[in-house]
């Protein structure tokens, strides 16, 4: 088993809560990106495609 690739969104600088996203072909894993030994939370890649629809559809704005 490989280690995953983790991805830190472009828009994100030292100062910003932000988040890490590693892909593989069955799921989604998650992380912090200023804490990455607190674990992660792993996602369906089904789930975590209906979630990034609903932040493009603005379903998560406050």
């Amino acid at each position: 088993m490989t280690e995953p690739t983790w991805r830190k969104s472009s828009r994100s600088n030292a100062f910003d809560n932000c988040v890490e996203v590693a892909l593989s072909q069955d799921a989604a894993a998650v992380r912090d990106s200023k804490d990455r030994t607190a674990g992660s939370l792993l996602f369906s890649r089904r789930d975590w495609r209906r979630f990034l629809s609903g932040v493009g559809e603005g379903h998560y704005d406050r």
